[in-house]
């Protein structure tokens, strides 16, 4: 009986001895760690691709310069926005990875469940246990994306009328959904074990839309911080390869004033970015890249010159490519200004572009999440387009890869706006003024829902050819609307509906042009007039 007991007592001891040096481990390391050295461990843990990076290097610094960019900010300011992406106006964004397990709170799942205090700390600790036990990383072989089709994507995006598709490629997660030679946390390495990238850049090219990848790796420096702050599987060096260097995240002003973020950046993490950036270019083509904030913060001014001339030289040897940008991450005329969740009160001088999610709380998929209407997006179309700028409408699908059937209903719900009336929005210039009407936007970032419902006297302007097309947001409820940008000097000589092709009747006085209507509306969500004059300094666009 003492044997069993003995062996017991040691098959016990064994256990907890391993328990023992999981948890010394996983211990916290905030304080003990100091900024530089929590990037070493993470460097350490990368080097086995330091051969491929130097490689990469090495082809960019020779060919950063060849061609009529330099890789200085004085050069790239010179930058202009290729015609293409002038012309078409509504693009799809994609978050899809692994934060798309969990499906709770948000995109931003990856850092908040290490955030002690937030719902999704609780929610996991509830659902999955502490995390030194259950991490991350222990989503990634969940992630199995088994209904993945590329191909019906691309039809879904193609149907909803979009020019040009943008997934992540990478979030600030740390895993990279193409197949990089950079990294082990891969999707082609682990979890769907498929180039998610790559499938979907032939599937959209092949519907004859344009194809952009998104980068968020600058925020990964610091994103997995807080699980440094407990007893956490961040700490555990063995898992430094995807997690990275999680740094303190030392940010003064809720993120937005990246002067006064002193968070550390180490420049083998701005030698790694610019590896990985450059990768993506020389393996996908995209022909945009997208990047989020942080991309601004004061450590990348002197890498960024280098990927953006790299970049802009391979695209200059075709019709041009697109890199958006947040404000203040580079100087005017340098980028493609991006304004998320946002508009702008009035003309924009150069193209621009908002970003929001088709749906209301999260970029990526969460459960029991609700979708934003067809007559809100395309109302958010119209103003915008008006504004001189593109649409980037963001799907978040599930993680087996297939993408709800509230935001398909929505996609499929203006692309038949757009068939009817995309000869007002594809190839159009803004006007002499963007419109009129009562109902003020909201400007700025994250103000793209605290705009009030537009009303039947507000209309949105463009121009393409010899005509004016005037977008009325609200059917009028009398028969008959009043366009008051439109002056007797204008002369108009016919205005048609765009979505039937009928003539109606108007008359032009002091008050503007004044058109009567049929008692129920043509079409639905906008109205769209075709206007002709015999003046063409009335069709002029905005300088």
């Amino acid at each position: 009986m003492i044997k069993p007991v003995t062996c017991c007592v040691l098959l016990a001891g064994g256990f907890a001895c391993a328990t023992a040096l999981a948890q010394s481990a996983t211990a916290p390391t905030a304080d003990t760690l100091s900024p530089a050295a929590q990037s070493q461990s993470w460097q350490q843990a990368a080097a086995k691709f330091a051969p491929q990076r130097k490689a990469i290097l090495d082809r960019i610094a020779k060919a950063a310069d060849q061609g009529p960019f330099r890789s200085d900010w004085t050069s790239l300011e010179k930058y202009r926005s290729p015609a293409w992406y002038d012309d078409a106006k509504f693009g799809i964004f994609i978050h899809w990875g692994v934060y798309s397990v969990p499906a709770f709170g948000s995109e931003w799942y990856s850092r908040n469940m290490y955030q002690q205090g937030t719902k999704e700390f609780a929610h996991h600790v509830a659902t999955y246990g502490p995390q030194s036990t259950f991490g991350y990383k222990d989503f990634v072989p969940m992630f199995k994306a088994e209904h993945f089709d590329p191909k019906a994507w691309a039809q879904l995006f193609h149907e909803a009328g979009a020019r040009y598709v943008v997934p992540v490629a990478e979030h600030h997660d740390g895993f990279a959904m193409y197949d990089s030679a950079l990294s082990d946390w891969t999707a082609v390495k682990k979890g769907p074990k498929r180039d998610v990238i790559g499938e979907l850049e032939h599937a959209v090219r092949a519907q004859g839309m344009r194809f952009g990848v998104s980068s968020h790796r600058a925020e990964h420096d610091w994103f997995f911080d807080g699980g440094r702050r407990f007893d956490s599987d961040v700490n555990d060096p063995r898992n430094a390869e995807l997690y990275g260097p999680a740094v303190a995240h030392l940010s003064t002003d809720d993120d937005q004033n990246l002067a006064e973020d002193w968070t550390y950046v180490s420049q083998a993490w701005l030698d790694d970015w610019l590896a990985r950036t450059a990768e993506l270019t020389d393996k996908y083509h995209p022909d945009l890249i997208y990047f989020d904030w942080w991309i601004g913060h004061p450590t990348f001014r002197n890498t960024l010159p280098t990927f953006l001339s790299y970049y802009y030289n391979e695209g200059a040897r075709r019709d041009g490519v697109v890199v958006n940008y947040k404000l203040g991450d580079f100087p005017d005329g340098a980028g493609t200004l991006d304004i998320e969740r946002g508009q702008l009160r009035g003309i924009h001088a150069t193209h621009w572009q908002t970003d929001t999610s088709i749906s209301n709380d999260s970029w990526g998929y969460i459960e029991h999440d609700t979708y934003k209407s067809p007559t809100f997006i395309i109302h958010l179309l119209a103003d915008v387009v008006s504004k001189n700028g593109n649409l980037m409408l963001n799907v978040g699908p599930r993680a087996d890869g297939t993408i709800p059937q509230g935001a398909q209903d929505t996609l499929r719900s203006i692309g038949r706006w757009l068939k009817a009336n995309g000869e007002a929005i594809y190839g159009s210039r803004p006007w002499r003024t963007f419109g009129e009407g009562p109902t003020e936007v909201a400007a700025g970032t994250f103000q793209d829902t605290k705009t009030k419902p537009y009303t039947s006297e507000d209309f949105r302007f463009t121009t393409r050819g010899d005509k004016l097309y005037a977008i009325e947001l609200g059917w009028p409820d009398k028969g008959e609307t009043t366009i008051h940008s439109i002056t007797p000097d204008d002369k108009v000589t016919r205005v048609e509906s765009v979505a039937d092709g009928r003539s109606l009747s108007f008359t032009q006085d002091a008050g503007g042009l004044h058109l009567r209507l049929p008692s129920r509306p043509i079409g639905s969500d906008a109205y769209v007039y075709r206007i002709s004059f015999s003046t063409p300094n009335s069709i002029k666009a905005a300088p």
